[in-house]
């Protein structure tokens, strides 16, 4: 049986819970992959935790300060990186360095955070393909909700014509609060944070920038569209009126904050901005928390996917979704180096 060790840069409550799935899910690892998967190190931005024999569940609280950064990670010995820092798209983030660190030592990478593949995405991806490394991302595009995945599996055979994506589940619960229990957007905003399921400071989820991010991502990994940040039109919801919500439910619409995405003629052209949708439609329908992506393609017609799960897990199954991808990538490499017949 193999050994395969693995490394989290980022131990936030996504992190923890990705450590926590990934120890609990090691017999089926063994079982499916023949892999002994051992957690050699955990950190984040000041602390963390080796163990070249692997970290157990009941010593992942005491991190020791001072055990943080890429070096430490690359001194682990891990084979595999799950980056689930902080997500900064301006600058990269704690998860740029890391997953540099990572994809030139031909260390297999997993991303969570958004920040470093919106910021260096073609850089990340010259890097892996130069080292050999894999740079899976399923967390980082929508989680729970199959995206990438979609476009790269489920419709291989097809021409991509266009994606509408509602992608972030804070702003799909505030409008649809403020639709279904005639809330004002600071009232939705309120109750939704009370919940724990706002941030504090909100502006990347109700200014779009979150869902822009991922359509970024989707975009560039899932069709090689070389899109920037600076090439979407970005609108939020924070313009969104009592007046808006009033004709909206007299004319039977409901309104979603979409990322959009069109290609004709060689051009990509992508967007983020409040759309509405009759009651016919599916995206109609995609209530609450709960996100949703419609691909149209020019063979199969319309693919929708519709998904939720509880946070933090849903992101850490998404992430270990990934290592399960890598583990069977690499057996297949096992099996074609070793000369045997496929």
């Amino acid at each position: 049986m193999k050994i395969v060790r693995v490394a989290i840069a980022g131990f936030g409550g996504v992190g923890r819970a990705t450590a926590t799935l990934l120890l609990a899910r090691r017999e089926r690892y063994r079982q499916v992959h023949d892999a002994d998967i051992r957690l050699v190190a955990v950190c984040g931005s000041r602390a963390g935790l080796a163990d070249p024999e692997g970290l157990e569940a009941g010593r992942l609280e005491a991190l020791e300060p001072g055990l943080s950064g890429p070096a430490f990670i690359e001194a682990s010995g891990a084979d595999i990186l799950i980056e689930a820092g902080p997500s900064d798209f301006r600058t990269g983030g704690p998860g740029l360095a890391y997953l540099r660190s990572a994809l030139s030592a031909g260390r297999d990478a997993i991303v969570i955070s958004k920040g470093a593949l919106v910021h260096s995405g073609p850089d990340l991806r010259a890097l892996a393909r130069s080292s050999g490394a894999m740079l899976k991302l399923s967390g980082a595009a929508a989680a729970a909700l199959p995206t990438i995945d979609l476009i790269e599996h489920s419709l291989k055979g097809c021409e991509v014509l266009e994606i509408e994506g509602i992608l972030n589940a804070t702003t799909n619960y505030l409008l649809d609060a403020m639709m279904t229990e005639a809330l004002g957007f600071d009232e939705a905003l309120a109750r939704a944070q009370a919940g724990g399921f706002a941030e504090a400071d909100p502006r990347n989820d109700t200014e779009g920038w979150d869902t822009a991010g991922k359509l970024v991502l989707i975009a560039n990994f899932g069709l090689d569209a070389g899109l920037t940040m600076d090439d979407l039109a970005v609108e939020g919801i924070g313009s969104v009126a009592a007046r808006d919500i009033e004709t909206w439910r007299t004319q039977r619409l409901v309104p979603k904050l979409v990322g959009s995405l069109v290609r004709s003629d060689g051009a990509t052209r992508a967007a983020v901005g409040v759309r509405t949708y009759p009651m016919t439609d599916p995206l109609a329908h995609v209530s609450g928390k709960n996100k949703a992506i419609r691909i149209t393609t020019d063979a199969m017609g319309e693919t929708i996917a519709i998904g939720s799960g509880t946070e933090p897990l849903a992101t850490a199954a998404a992430a270990l979704k990934d290592l399960e991808y890598i583990l069977t990538a690499r057996a297949a490499r096992a099996t074609h180096g070793s000369g045997e017949e496929r």
